[in-house]
Parts: structure tokens; C-alpha cells; sequence
């Protein structure tokens, strides 16, 4: 009757990790190997477990992380221009630790926004707010913020997110606007947050993507003053996968333009 009570108990107050454990616990415990403290310590660490597990499945439902893929899983030998030592240092999340920053240059498929999510994916397991949007959905909300008076609510949140990626800026131009929204955003965030922001562009060619080089560089300066730089050359992934099916020639998958 007592096993049952304390059942009934674990189950009212939702310690579904003591519950979940307490069958093998006692089991052990049993066997005369623990005290009743080691068997305390014990059940008590398998509810630590199951709450801090259920806390990174719910922040990682609304880190807006488009898919959910670790470093572990990226091919490093196809990328060989990418320095491993580098990802694994910022894998220690120091920069985050820092409030620093993260810039991934490369064409599209070489493998920046599966480094960034990964990335994500550390913070999110060491507890950290992780937000990932894309580049002109994050101008847009920030657009719309504005003209709905809630910028600054909607800047506060952000600076609030210790880990904002940003991803494939400069596939589009930013008009004016949007622009200036976002250097703000960036402003806010110097020194206080960290951003990860994957871009197809080179930084000589980011006056086009704010059509405004006076922004462009001050932008720039921001970002890039506290800042590991990720610069990837090499073949698209994306076109590996449809080269394997015989959907396009390895001309194509080789071409330095693409």
C-alpha cells in the first residue's frame, strides 16, 4: 500500500523522473547495496534529469530551428576548407559565454545553416534562449513592429534571446527601411547577445544588400568586432544529393559558380 502511496504522490506532483525510476531504484536498493540517502540522491538526479530534458524539448519546439541536426552529423571530409578545430572551439560555446559573434560565409549548400542550427542545438542543451530566423522575415517582423508601435517590445525581446541566428542574409537587398531596422537590432545586441548570421555573400558585397555603404559598415562594424569568422568554399551538398540520383552531371556539382 505504501509503494502505491508514493506512486499516487511522485504522480499528483508530476516527478515523473522519480517515478520513472523508482521501480529499478529500489530494486537496487534492495539488494542492500545503498542507504536510503544514496537512494534519495538517486531518485532525486533522475527527476533533475527528466525536468532538464523536458525543458530543452520545449525550448527547442520554439527556437523556430528549422530542423534539428548536430555537429556530430555534418561531413567535415566534404568540406575541407572548413577548419574543425575552429567549429569544435566554437562548440565549447564560449563565444556565447562572451556575448560574441558568428559570421558563415559561403554559396548556397555548402552546409552554414546545418553549422548554425548545430550550434543552436549546443546552446539550447546548456539552457541558453535560442531564437533562428531568417533574414527577411526577421526585417519584416521588425517592419511590422514598427509601424504597429511595439519596436521597441519587439527589440527587447530579441535582446533578451542569447542566441539570435540569423540566416541567408544578402539572398535579398534590404530597401531602406529595413535596413535601418535591422542595424538597430544589431545595436541593441553589440556586446550584450550573441548572433550567428549565415550570408552568400562576401563582405565587400554587403553594400548591396543594404544599398546604403555608410549602413553596410556600420553594420559591419558591430558585428565583425567581436567575432569568429566561418569562410567555406566548396561544392553544395544539395547538388551532391541530386548528383547521386543521376539528376545532374558532376560538371555542374564542380563549377566554382555555383
Amino acid at each position: 500500500m505504501a509503494y502505491e502511496k508514493v506512486r499516487e504522490l511522485m504522480e499528483s506532483l508530476k516527478l515523473t523522473g522519480m517515478m520513472n525510476s523508482l521501480d529499478f531504484s529500489l530494486h537496487n536498493w534492495g539488494k542492500g547495496e545503498k542507504d536510503v540517502t544514496e537512494l534519495l540522491e538517486e531518485l532525486l538526479l533522475a527527476e533533475v534529469k527528466e525536468k532538464s530534458e523536458r525543458r530543452y524539448l520545449t525550448a527547442l519546439k520554439y527556437s523556430g530551428l528549422p530542423f534539428h541536426k548536430t555537429l556530430e552529423e555534418f561531413d567535415f571530409s566534404f568540406q575541407p576548407s572548413i577548419d574543425r578545430k575552429q567549429i569544435m572551439e566554437l562548440k565549447s560555446l564560449r563565444f556565447l559565454y562572451e556575448k560574441e559573434n558568428v559570421v558563415l560565409l559561403g554559396p548556397p549548400g555548402v552546409g552554414k545553416t546545418h553549422l548554425a542550427v548545430a550550434l543552436g542545438m549546443e546552446a539550447l542543451r546548456e539552457g541558453k534562449k535560442v531564437y533562428f530566423v531568417n533574414a527577411i522575415s526577421l526585417v519584416d517582423k521588425l517592419k511590422k513592429a514598427f509601424s504597429e508601435r511595439r519596436f521597441e517590445k519587439t527589440i527587447g525581446y530579441f535582446k533578451s534571446i542569447e542566441l539570435l541566428i540569423v540566416d541567408e542574409l544578402g539572398y535579398l537587398p534590404l530597401e531602406n527601411e529595413g535596413a535601418k531596422l535591422f542595424f538597430e537590432l544589431v545595436s541593441e545586441k553589440y556586446e550584450k547577445g550573441s548572433i550567428i548570421l549565415t550570408s552568400n555573400r562576401g563582405f565587400a558585397e554587403w553594400n548591396r544588400i543594404f544599398e546604403d555603404e555608410i549602413l553596410a559598415t556600420a553594420v559591419l562594424d558591430r558585428l565583425l568586432h567581436h567575432c569568429t569568422i566561418v569562410n567555406i568554399r566548396g561544392k553544395s551538398y544539395r547538388l551532391r544529393e541530386k548528383q547521386k540520383t543521376g539528376l545532374i552531371g558532376t560538371q555542374l556539382i564542380s563549377s566554382p559558380g555555383h
